[in-house]
Parts: C-alpha cells; sequence; structure tokens
C-alpha cells in the first residue's frame, strides 16, 4: 500500500471519512464505490447488497455513465462471481474474469472487463454486499486498459496490496452501511411514533368537532317544524363545524407527508407505489414518466393522493384490468393521468346519486396547490382522471 500517492494514508483516510460522513444508505454505498475505484485504480467499480430472493436490493456502480448502466437493463442475479463471493465469502482475484469457470456472460450493452478484484462485505458471520472492481489501470499514463489484450504473463493487474487494501475499505464499509440502516430505522420508528402521536391529536381534535356536529344537526331536526329561523341558524352552525373538522383533517395530513417525497421526489415515489399495486392486484397497472422536473413540495403531495385515490377507486370499483399512470411535464409543471378499461360511469349521475368516488377530494387537492382536475368517464368506456399543476 506504498505505491503511489493513491495509495497513501492521506487518501484513504479521506475515503473512509467520507464513508463515515453520510447517513443515508444510498449514499454510503455511492461513496464506498466511488472511493474503491479511485484509491485501487480501477476502471469499474460495483457494489451488491443482495435480497432474499436470489437478486440484489440495492446495486451501486462507479465508471458507468447513466446512458451504460440503463441500456445494461435490470439489476444482475446472484450468479457467477458474484453469488460466489456471497455464498462462500472469501476473495476473488482474477487474470481475465471471463475465463473463470464460474463466468456466465453478461448483457449486450455491459462493458468488457478482464482482470478482477472482489471480495464480501461481512458484518460478523453475514455477508451484507459484496464489493468489486474490474480493469486496473495501467501504471504507463493511466489510460484504461484494453480488456482484450490480457498481460503478457498472464497475471492479474490487481496486487495482493491492492486485495489488502480493499479488505480494509470493506471492514469499513460493513461499519458505515451497518451505523446507516440503524439511522434509517431509527427514524423510520421516530416518524412511526410522530405519526401515532399525531393520530391521537386528530381523533381528539376531529372526535370532539364531529360530536358538536351531531349534536348540532339533531337540534336543528328537532326546530325544523316548529321553529324554522332557529333550525336555519344551526344548520349554518353544522356547516361551520364541518368546515373546522375538514380543516383539521388537512392540517393532519399535511403534517403526515410522506417522507418517501422528501427522500426520492414524485417520480420515484409514484413508480415504487406503483410496481407494489402491481404485484398485488390482478389488473395490469404501469407507470410511465417524460422530463418531470422537482415540483413544489405542495404539489408534489397533492399530485400522489390524487393518484392513490384515482388508482383506489380503479382497482376497487372498475373491474379495470388495465391501469395506467403517466406523468408528463407541462411547461413548468406536470400533468398526471389516471387511466383504467374498466366500467366507467356518467359523472353527473354520481354527483347527483351523492357518490363522489372521491372526486370531490380529488379537485380539492387540486384546486388547493393551484392545479386542475379533469374527470372523462362514461358508462362501458372506462376512466381518464387528469390533473394539471403550474409547477414553481
Amino acid at each position: 500500500m506504498s505505491q503511489g500517492p493513491r495509495s497513501g494514508l492521506y487518501a484513504v483516510s479521506a475515503a473512509l471519512l467520507a464513508m463515515s460522513r453520510h447517513l443515508e444508505v444510498r449514499d454510503v454505498l455511492k461513496t464506498i464505490v466511488a472511493s474503491a475505484r479511485e484509491l485501487l485504480d480501477a476502471q469499474y467499480a460495483a457494489l451488491g447488497v443482495p435480497d432474499d430472493h436470489g437478486g440484489f436490493a440495492q446495486f451501486v456502480v462507479d465508471g458507468i455513465s447513466d446512458a451504460q448502466w440503463k441500456a445494461i437493463g435490470p439489476l444482475p442475479r446472484q450468479h457467477g462471481i458474484l453469488a460466489a463471493m456471497l455464498h462462500e465469502a472469501r476473495p476473488e482475484r482474477l487474470a481475465d474474469v471471463r475465463k473463470d469457470p464460474r463466468f456466465e456472460g453478461w448483457p449486450g450493452a455491459h462493458p468488457d472487463m478482464s482482470d478482477f478484484l472482489g471480495l464480501p462485505i461481512r458484518d460478523g458471520d453475514e455477508v451484507i454486499g459484496a464489493l468489486f472492481l474490474a480493469n486496473k489501470l495501467r501504471p504507463s499514463g493511466g489510460h484504461p486498459p484494453d480488456p482484450r489484450s490480457p498481460k503478457p504473463d498472464g497475471s492479474c493487474g490487481f496486487t495482493e496490496d491492492d486485495e489488502e487494501l480493499l479488505t480494509i475499505l470493506a471492514q469499513h464499509a460493513a461499519i458505515a452501511l451497518t451505523n446507516a440502516r440503524l439511522y434509517e430505522r431509527s427514524r423510520e420508528l421516530t416518524i412511526a411514533e410522530e405519526r401515532s402521536r399525531l393520530a391521537h391529536e386528530l381523533h381528539d381534535a376531529v372526535s370532539q368537532k364531529l360530536f358538536s356536529l351531531r349534536l348540532t344537526a339533531q337540534a336543528a331536526a328537532a326546530l325544523v317544524d316548529r321553529d324554522p329561523a332557529r333550525a336555519k341558524g344551526e344548520l349554518q352552525q353544522v356547516a361551520a363545524l364541518a368546515a373546522e373538522a375538514a380543516d383539521e383533517l388537512r392540517a393532519a395530513v399535511v403534517e403526515l407527508r410522506p417522507t418517501a417525497l422528501d427522500e426520492d421526489g414524485l417520480v420515484a415515489t409514484l413508480r415504487t407505489h406503483i410496481q407494489v399495486l402491481d404485484r398485488a392486484h390482478s389488473a395490469r397497472v404501469t407507470f410511465s414518466s417524460c422530463g418531470v422536473r422537482a415540483l413544489p413540495a405542495s404539489q408534489e403531495e397533492a399530485m400522489l393522493r390524487v393518484a392513490q385515490e384515482a388508482l383506489h377507486n380503479a382497482l376497487r370499483h372498475s373491474g379495470a384490468i388495465q391501469v395506467d399512470v403517466t406523468l408528463e411535464r407541462y411547461g413548468q409543471g406536470a400533468v398526471l393521468r389516471v387511466t383504467d378499461n374498466g366500467s366507467g360511469f356518467e359523472p353527473t349521475v354520481i354527483r347527483s346519486a351523492g357518490r363522489h368516488l372521491g372526486l370531490v377530494s380529488m379537485r380539492d387537492r387540486s384546486s388547493g396547490v393551484g392545479g386542475t382536475l379533469t374527470v372523462k368517464s362514461a358508462p362501458g368506456k372506462g376512466t381518464t382522471i387528469e390533473m394539471e399543476v403550474p409547477g414553481g
């Protein structure tokens, strides 16, 4: 570990400090991978956190562009060399990964790799990840190697010193990753406690309002025949109490803003929500987005709530077998569409029958953030809910 400035104590210390500085798991993973690739002069680096279903819950790469990564396709499965590192829990240093009998190929868009250094990340006896590097940069000029031209002596570009350094990084990576997980778990518990507290406060406040509303409505009913003027006053009080109860509910909902929006944004939050619904229901539920910018927090939350309400209606009441959700940029704002091929309805009949299917709530959410809501439906023709917001 004494060869070159990148392998110096300062560089190692800087990498370890960077790992410990982040509390979000994703940020920790990115820092580990970037630090390993830089310190060991590799063209590519990656870190996978396995799930319990033969795949990876998270997989972070460095040295590959976003366009390349998208072209490669879905996350890799636990197979070949990756599976060996996870299941056998031992380092792997190879002169040419393609010639290893465990090599099972890679997608067409995957970059070509030759020399390879990888090892498991362990927390005690548990393997919590696999960290690996590929294509050691040549000492002369530091240019990327040609993986089609292995070294004449057939040796691996990564040395024993590299393996020792990566082992140290992996040990600290395990600590950083475990701490990040504990932090996220602690935050989840804190959020759960706060939500429980708000639920109790909401229950008390709204229960009082609803109790008063009920008594006032009963008084109005008793006065309708014998004192219409007083009955009218009581009904006005009913309206005021109902408005106050609605305000209490809105205030609580604002405080219960989904944390995923703050962390991941509207597009990622919607995508995750829809993936869950697609797995949970027999109907096919799809999501697509195009060019959407970050929106003001209130608009993102309103769009998420409208999407959830529209999806609930489509999946529970319409009998649809296909529900498509799109989110697209529209000027400085965005437009959300939830379209189903279900039974549809006549909007005017729904309103006159007092069955709103959440349409009033969706319109209120939309208008509350300066947006508009359009409902297109007819019996037997499915339904499209469209919400447009202006952006910020």
